[in-house]
């Protein structure tokens, strides 16, 4: 427990009132993983809390006290402290309506999932576990303390927790636990967007979203969340070495998640959000040719847009939206590379036109790689390895994320002889292109090739 949670129940004892450390710090805690801010529970209401810890926390915030939460820190550490409580949604309601409880059973009971719902008293620390936690999260099984189409009727958002939960801990659901989520994963149609996000963003960044975007689909919820992803099922890519493309799109996951760890990155939510996007226009372009082969012409194209589309209703920042939209519609680029063809210009262009997401495009495009067929993958690898060797050659020579125009714009307008205006702008832009196509040049190349073209544009 340490002794700053002992210090604090000790403290709300002498006060004549309740204090539990609860869910997941004492899940986490008995599965051996590592414990980092502490969620505590008390039968004090807010303002009490307030008064308790008013002069013993280093800080403290109120950003959730609508919700009966008091945050505070204490010597570095983080805790959050919540008044008994139960909350549920109305059937029209986008929000939970929270009432406070009286006892530790009483919330106990509330809480999502049996293995949430384990507790430790303090400051004495006796073990509280009145719906058998321990034995399922021994048995790596997930059940809801009471009957759990209550639980989900409580917060539908719990669908995704659970399937999240899944891919977290590599547990199993119940069977009646299944059944109901699938019965009722409408439900999550009342869940505020922002909370979907942040469900989702959760998945995502688990050690293995497959597993948990495998349930979503399974049970229904992902309709309600990420609607393109179970309309793949219908779709069979173009090289008939797979089921259909979301499986292909679930291969691209994992294999963007083992590269990611390969190359020593964090977790990526963008990476990983455009890996499991990266085919959602391939339904809406499909076509057939002669022969029966199948073909998605521009599905980059059209699932940026989706993409864009669907992040956005999910309140994702714009950065996000903007970033994954632009992997998607990237991400088959690199496929008109064949042997090694492309010119400097060419790869200059794809490493400018990637910018700051060309390492997460490296990632993305390598991953899209599923082919059974062993030669075409190794060559495919090695093409990959030549442009990734050739921009990092042309990076050394030329500062490649530096790229500008040989001449700025003062110097634009000293050679033309113009004042500020559009004419400045369109020079810029095609001394850029200039410099993309051959590299750099001397200031006095630059400026006679500008005055070319000027002459050539009636300037």
């Amino acid at each position: 427990m340490g002794p700053i949670a002992e210090e604090l129940g000790a403290r709300f004892r002498a006060g004549g009132h309740e204090l539990a450390l609860v869910g997941g710090p004492v899940r986490d805690a008995l599965l051996g993983r590592e414990v980092h801010d502490l969620d505590l529970t008390t039968d004090a209401v807010p303002q009490r809390i307030l008064e308790l810890v008013e002069d013993w926390a280093d800080a403290v915030w109120t950003i959730g006290i609508d919700f009966g939460t008091v945050g505070l820190r204490k010597d570095g550490q983080q805790l959050e402290i919540t008044t008994y409580r139960s909350e549920s949604y109305d059937p029209e309601s986008r929000k939970p309506e929270v009432s406070y409880g009286t006892s530790l059973r009483q919330d106990l009971v509330r809480r999502d999932f049996s293995v949430n719902a384990m507790a430790v008293r303090l400051p004495e620390g006796e073990f509280v576990d009145p719906f058998s936690g321990l034995a399922d999260m021994r048995a790596g099984r997930l059940r809801t303390p009471g009957a759990p189409r209550d639980s989900f009727g409580d917060d539908p958002l719990r669908i995704l927790r659970a399937v999240r939960f899944a891919a977290q801990l590599g547990f199993d659901l119940a069977p009646e636990l299944t059944e109901a989520a699938s019965d009722m994963a409408e439900r999550l149609s009342i869940v505020s967007a922002e909370r979907v996000r942040d469900g989702l963003s959760k998945l995502l960044l688990s050690p293995d979203p497959r597993r948990g975007v495998e349930l979503m689909v399974e049970i229904g919820a992902a309709w309600y969340a990420l609607p393109e992803i179970p309309k793949l099922r219908l779709e069979i890519d173009e090289h008939h070495r797979h089921k259909d493309v979301y499986e292909h799109s679930l291969t691209v996951l994992d294999q963007a998640i083992e590269l990611e760890r390969e190359r020593g990155f964090a977790p990526d939510l963008v990476l990983r959000l455009a890996a499991l996007l990266h085919d959602v226009g391939k339904p809406k372009t499909r076509s057939y040719e002669p022969g029966g082969r199948v073909t998605f012409h521009h599905h980059e194209v059209v699932g940026a847009s989706m993409t864009k589309k669907r992040l956005s209703a999910l309140r994702f920042s714009k950065d996000t939206v903007a970033d994954v939209s632009k992997l998607v519609s990237l991400h088959l680029r690199f496929h008109g590379y064949g042997k090694g063809e492309w010119t400097d210009s060419a790869v200059r262009r794809y490493a400018r036109d990637a910018g700051h997401l060309l390492q997460r495009l490296h990632v993305l495009t390598r991953a899209d790689c599923t082919t059974r067929n062993r030669r075409k993958a190794a060559a495919l690898a090695r093409a990959y390895d030549d442009i990734e060797d050739r921009i990092e050659r042309l990076a050394r020579e030329e500062e490649l994320n530096k790229v500008r125009p040989d001449l700025d714009g003062n110097e634009i307008q000293e050679v033309l002889g113009i004042s500020p205006g559009p004419m400045v702008g369109k020079a810029w832009r095609y001394l850029l292109e200039l410099r993309l196509e051959h590299g750099p040049m001397s200031k006095e190349d630059a400026a006679a090739e500008l005055r070319k073209w000027a002459e050539e544009h009636g300037g």
